[in-house]
């Protein structure tokens, strides 16, 4: 079993995932004065069983990448996963300076584009398995791709340069996360990739209106349900027809994941949905439901 978790942050992403494995993946990072203590002293605890830690920067708007210095200092990140890029800010903040100093090491960066293969990411060897990431998008040689590249460089919004990357367990549970792609770049490139069926899709851009996927990319996707972030409610798009979990509401969100269920857990026990079964979990605190898979 693999846990993933969602952190509610406010307005901003974090996400891990501990591998049933000695990998652990931290994908983007929003800390506050208020929560930066005890969410990363819950990394260090699952941390100290691994042997493999990777964080995953979606790209480097300051929601996305709020107390990576703290981070840094807290747990040594090595293995700093993006696209290569030169986005640049006309106002840095120190969490900014300190992803273009992981960024541009070559001894700690790795550069996410379809494809990508890396040991332990997505192959295994007689050491250690695969942890089952891959790589949806970028085409690196994509015109639309290039040109988002082009406006984070000269100090404008990085939304459009942030990957499609789908984690999954062979034979069971799979999901994708999409940064924040805005629904104007992915009607751009919808025609280039197609995207496989999953179990759960959290929502580009916090879920807003202005991140809303295209029909034709849920019609491949057919996510069970879909996970819609902290924007303001008033900029939300509630996925109408689909199953959802929106995070303002349930809280940190965990996902207990085998190969035929998802056991589901949120924070705030007065949050419910109808569209799950109960099979009475109890490993985390206030459990939602469990979905089939």
């Amino acid at each position: 079993m693999s846990i993933i978790k969602s952190f509610a942050v406010g307005n901003g992403d974090m996400f891990y995932i501990d591998h049933n494995s000695s990998n652990l993946t931290i994908i983007d990072c929003c800390l506050s004065l208020e929560n930066k203590r005890p969410i990363v002293q819950e990394i260090k605890n699952i941390k100290e069983g691994k042997q493999i830690t990777r964080f995953i920067s979606t790209h480097p708007d300051q929601d996305h990448i709020e107390g990576l210095k703290y981070l840094d200092e807290q747990i040594d990140i090595l293995n700093f996963y993006t696209v290569k890029n030169k986005a640049t800010k006309k106002e840095e903040t120190e969490d900014f300076q300190k992803y273009c100093q992981l960024r541009d090491d070559l001894q700690k960066a790795f550069f996410l584009e379809r494809g990508c293969s890396r040991k332990w990411m997505n192959i295994c060897d007689e050491t250690n398995g695969s942890s089952g990431i891959n790589v949806l998008w970028p085409i690196v040689s994509n015109q639309h791709y290039k040109d988002a590249l082009k406006e984070s460089k000269n100090g404008n919004s990085p939304n459009n340069i942030s990957p499609i990357i789908k984690y999954s367990i062979q034979n069971g549970a799979s999901m994708i996360w999409m940064g924040d792609l805005e629904t104007d770049f992915m009607e751009n490139i919808i025609n280039e990739i197609t995207l496989p069926s999953i179990d759960i899709l959290f929502a580009p851009h916090h879920g807003r209106e202005s991140g809303k996927v295209p029909e034709k990319w849920l019609d491949e996707m057919n996510p069970k349900i879909i996970v819609i972030g902290e924007a303001p409610a008033k900029n939300l798009n509630y996925y109408q027809g689909y199953n959802t979990i929106t995070q303002n509401s349930a809280g940190d969100i965990i996902f207990d994941c085998g190969t035929e269920s998802i056991h589901i857990y949120v924070s705030d026990e007065s949050y419910s949905v109808d569209f799950l079964e109960d099979e009475s979990q109890s490993k985390f605190k206030y459990y939602l439901g469990t979905l089939k898979i």
